[in-house]
């Protein structure tokens, strides 16, 4: 046996909730960085994708068929690029291991570290009183899906570190009580932060379509292409008339640099050069062409599979190797909490 097949992979886990259509913005802040990583270092790690369709049930709105929603994502992610061979790819709900974990971590965590949590201080402003459990609970949730599989990186975005530090602390303090039980995994950022076109202080979400006016500033990767094109001519930019990236007096403009250096793989720095001299609308025709092309075939590759048995196939070969490893996981934690019993 060749010796580098003894040694153990790491593993790096991610999840994307189903709270919309998939976006310009997951392209470049997820999928197209995790495809080429995964290209790049397939030999050092094994990869688990999942879709958190338990998530998406903190925001459930019935202005849209989660249904749907679901299997548009899984047919995108799995047309992408992604190597299915390296890659466990299943859905949260068919794994019930996370949420019989999240519970034990309920037991293990405390009101005051979950209330500080911003993103709950954020979503829970509007209408406190009506706020759901689980959105309290989202934290504890989250770090059930990357302990569960002794995640040694997972791949998440900035504005899900904190939830990511609570997942360490939580594993800290259930090892300092029953011993080496959980992996203290690591956070690593490997695309960028795309933000609305009309609105570029904020992030460019899945969940604007519930908002019309949001709805303008983001480009859906299934979206019909006469409307991406037009909603990138209308982006927001400023009066100052230069491209040069500088997010905070220029928010607007460097939000579309992010993107054309995203799609081309190439510094932000090599487009500020190459469009020195070009005006804002010269410089947005040159990035509808450039986006329209990867839209293309994104959306060529999504009609190939969408109605392709092989999803149910993949999704169901990766559930099956995502239970039997949680459930490893899962019956070593009730050996040592004294909840499992020989019958």
């Amino acid at each position: 046996m060749n010796s580098i097949s003894l040694i153990k992979k790491k593993i790096i886990i991610t999840g994307i909730k189903p709270s919309g259509d998939l976006t310009l913005g997951n392209w470049l802040g997820i999928i197209q960085p995790l495809i080429l990583f995964q290209q790049k270092f397939s030999e050092q790690y094994e990869f688990y994708f999942f879709i958190a369709d338990l998530h998406a049930l903190t925001t459930f709105s019935k202005e849209f068929d989660l249904k749907q929603v679901i299997r548009n994502m899984a047919a995108i992610l799995l047309s992408s690029g992604l190597s299915l061979s390296k890659t466990t790819f299943f859905l949260q709900s068919d794994i019930l291991a996370h949420t019989y974990l999240s519970y034990i971590l309920e037991c293990n965590s405390y009101l005051g570290e979950l209330n500080r949590m911003i993103q709950f201080k954020e979503k829970n402003k509007k209408n406190s009183s009506n706020s759901k459990v689980s959105l309290f609970t989202y934290p504890l949730l989250m770090a059930s899906d990357i302990l569960l599989y002794d995640a040694d990186i997972v791949i998440v975005g900035r504005d899900q570190k904190q939830h990511l530090e609570l997942t360490r602390d939580l594993a800290i303090r259930f090892n300092s009580f029953y011993g080496d039980v959980f992996k203290i995994p690591e956070f690593l950022n490997i695309g960028y932060t795309i933000n609305s076109l009309n609105k570029p202080d904020k992030k460019m979400s899945k969940s604007s379509f519930l908002d019309k006016d949001q709805d303008k500033g983001c480009i859906f990767l299934l979206e019909d292409l006469d409307n991406i094109k037009t909603k990138i001519m209308q982006a927001v930019t400023d009066n100052i008339g230069k491209i040069k990236y500088d997010p905070q007096t220029q928010p607007g403009i460097s939000n579309l640099l992010k993107i054309y250096a995203g799609l081309k793989g190439i510094e932000i720095s090599q487009v500020e050069f190459l469009f020195t001299n070009y005006s804002y609308r010269e410089f947005k025709i040159k990035l509808v062409s450039l986006v329209l092309e990867k839209i293309k075939i994104i959306q060529n590759n999504f009609k190939n599979v969408i109605n392709d048995s092989i999803l149910e196939n993949i999704l169901s070969n990766g559930a099956f190797k995502a239970n039997t490893i949680s459930q490893q996981k899962i019956n070593k934690i009730r050996e040592i909490l004294g909840i499992k019993y020989s019958i």
